[in-house]
């Protein structure tokens, strides 16, 4: 099988890439470095440049499936303009794959796309699932939605459409894990807020599998790439001062001064989604890590 990755130098395309490797999937990757361009027989790069509208169309070549991962990082302050870098950045991108396929002869059959649970309203309460109609009034919110209606376009093309909801993915390589360790490794670590909202978690590695599931198991529709058990921002916070072996001295953060410092990206911190992983479950896919002690412990 040979796949196109979107976004396959980035934390979870990386570890997409290695778990391909491991299961003699070759890859071709899209990339808008041409230092960046690799010629193995099975892991090949093509350039592209989507504000430019630009792309190489031979890297399409004998490829059966795409993983769509591309996206400008959300954890970065939201100005005005770097908010239509996150719409356009995820928007702009699945337009250009889908004039791409639509213009040139090609054998894809499915598209594996990344989503997020920013979907999902903020809430102590609720539990989701990827049944829930409400959508989140909040930015990312409005941006997972309109990123998610341009990667259905391409069922118009008979091209099976499947998007993976991603929660808190932890790795000690990137994203949000080494900024929240951070502090609490200088003694100054706290909960946020009231501690009590619900953070959806999932270890680097069981995503990438999941991706790997959906895809090999031809699963369409919405999944939610998150582990069984969520747990709140307290307990979160205590779980990484253990495994740091670091005390946690100092009150909660209070949703204010945390605003003053990220402006409007403080709410990536404060915002609650407690997310259901029974679907993905129910298809036969088996998490690694079930526990938030056990991922914790194999990134430290």
């Amino acid at each position: 099988m040979r796949i196109l990755i979107t976004g396959a130098t980035g934390l979870i395309g990386s570890e997409i890439v290695k778990q391909c490797r491991l299961n003699n999937i070759a890859v071709n990757y899209l990339t808008t470095s041409k230092s960046k361009l690799s010629k193995a027989e099975n892991y090949k790069g093509f350039y592209w440049d989507p504000s430019k509208n630009e792309i190489d169309v031979a890297c399409l070549e004998d490829v059966q499936a795409i993983i769509h991962l591309v996206g400008a990082s959300i954890s970065k302050r939201w100005t005005e303009a770097y908010k239509k870098t996150i719409l356009l950045s995820r928007v702009q991108t699945s337009q250009l794959i889908f004039n791409t396929l639509q213009n040139n002869p090609n054998q894809v059959t499915q598209i594996v796309s990344a989503s997020a649970i920013g979907i999902y309203p903020n809430s102590l309460t609720n539990y989701y699932t990827e049944d829930s109609k409400e959508v989140s009034t909040s930015f990312l919110g409005q941006v997972v939605e309109q990123w998610e209606q341009a990667v259905d376009a391409f069922s118009s093309l008979d091209i099976m459409v499947s998007k993976v909801r991603i929660g808190l993915v932890l790795s000690a390589k990137g994203g949000a894990l080494p900024e929240m360790a951070k502090p609490i490794k200088f003694g100054v670590g706290a909960a946020f807020g009231s501690g009590k909202q619900w953070q959806s978690w999932i270890h680097i590695s069981d995503l990438a599998n999941l991706f790997l599931h959906v895809l090999e198991h031809k699963l369409e529709g919405i999944y939610n790439g998150v582990a069984p058990n969520p747990e709140t921002n307290t307990y979160l916070t205590k779980a990484i001062a253990k495994q740091l072996k670091r005390p946690l001295l100092l009150p909660n953060i209070p949703e204010f001064a945390m605003k003053l410092v990220l402006g409007d990206m403080h709410i990536l911190l404060f915002e609650s989604q407690r997310v259901s992983s029974q679907k993905v479950e129910e298809t036969g896919f088996n998490f690694t890590h079930y526990n938030l002690q056990s991922a914790l412990q194999e990134e430290y």
